[in-house]
C-alpha cells in the first residue's frame, strides 16, 4: 500500500537505461507527483476497498460530491457514461457514488490496465487492454460483465476533458464501443456530467504539447497532483434519465454518431 517510483522505474527500466538515470531525477519526478501525499492517502484508507476506500479518500481531502438525479434513476442494467474533467478524483467519486447505490459487487468500472496498479479499487476495476493474449482476456471479461447483473461505468473519451479552441473545457471525442456494446447487450445508457476542473495549467499543458507535435501524453504525469490539490472542493455529479437501448438501435445512426449524441447529452445537464 505504497507508491514507491524508485522501485518502480528501476525495476521497470532495462538495465542498461536504469544506470544512466540518476536518483536526485527520480527524486524530483516524485515530488512531482506528490508521492508522500498520496501515500498518505494510501495509508489513511489501509485495509478499505472499493467504494469504502474512495470515501475515505474523499474525507480525507475533504471533498464534498453533491449528487443529484440517482434516486430517479429505475431497477435495471446500466451503462453509466460520464465526462472525465479530472482524472482521478471523478473517478473515485463516482466509484463511491455507485457503490453505495448498488454495492460493489454489482458496480464494474472499465479502465485502462495500468490502473490494477491502484489495488484498494482493482476489486471493482475492469481493464481494458488491447494486446495480445492479455487484451483477448480483457474483451472477454468486459461481455461478461456487460452480460451480468452488474452496473457497468466508463469514461468514452477515455483521456481527461481538454481545453478547445473555443476556450471550453470539455471532453475529447467519445469513443463508439460503449455505444455497440450497450445495444448488443440489451443496457439503457445513463448520462453523467461530472461539473470540475483541473487546474488551468494542466489544461495548458496539454495545449502546447499538441502544437508543438509532441506525441508523448506529457500532461498526464500532472495528475497525481491534481487529487492532492483538490482538498476542500467541491463537486457535483448529475446523472440523467437512462437512454433506451432500443432507442438506439432503431434511431438509424452510426455508433460514432450515437456516441457524439450521448456527449451532447451529457453536457446539457
Amino acid at each position: 500500500m505504497e507508491i514507491n517510483l524508485h522501485r518502480i522505474l528501476r525495476e521497470r527500466m532495462p538495465r542498461k537505461v536504469s544506470r544512466w538515470v540518476p536518483g536526485f531525477a527520480i527524486t524530483a519526478l516524485e515530488r512531482f507527483i506528490r508521492q508522500r501525499e498520496l501515500n498518505e492517502i494510501l495509508r489513511n484508507g489501509k485495509g478499505l476497498q472499493g467504494s469504502a476506500f474512495a470515501e475515505s479518500a474523499l474525507e480525507y481531502l475533504d471533498i464534498d460530491v453533491e449528487v443529484s438525479g440517482l434516486d430517479s434513476i429505475p431497477e435495471g442494467r446500466y451503462m453509466f457514461a460520464s465526462n472525465h474533467p479530472l482524472g482521478g478524483l471523478d473517478g473515485i467519486a463516482l466509484i463511491k457514488i455507485l457503490g453505495k447505490k448498488y454495492g460493489d459487487d454489482c458496480v464494474r468500472f472499465i479502465v485502462n490496465d495500468m490502473l490494477m496498479n491502484v489495488e484498494p479499487l482493482s476489486n471493482v476495476f475492469l481493464p481494458i487492454n488491447k494486446y495480445g493474449s492479455q487484451g483477448r482476456k480483457a474483451a472477454m471479461a468486459i461481455n461478461e460483465a456487460m452480460a451480468s447483473h452488474w452496473q457497468v461505468l466508463q469514461f468514452p473519451a477515455g483521456l481527461v476533458s481538454r481545453l478547445h479552441d473555443d476556450g471550453k473545457i470539455a471532453d475529447l471525442e467519445w469513443q463508439k464501443a460503449f455505444v455497440a456494446k450497450a445495444i448488443e447487450y440489451e443496457r439503457d445508457i445513463v448520462p453523467v456530467r461530472f461539473e470540475g476542473l483541473n487546474r488551468m495549467r494542466f489544461y495548458r499543458l496539454a495545449r502546447l504539447r499538441k502544437r508543438l507535435g509532441i506525441k508523448v501524453n506529457i500532461e498526464q504525469a500532472m495528475l497525481p497532483a491534481e487529487v492532492c490539490e483538490a482538498r476542500g472542493k467541491r463537486f457535483k455529479v448529475i446523472f440523467g434519465k437512462p437512454v433506451a437501448w432500443q432507442s438506439l438501435r432503431d434511431s438509424g445512426q452510426s455508433p460514432r454518431d450515437l456516441a457524439a449524441h450521448l456527449r451532447t447529452l451529457v453536457y446539457r445537464l
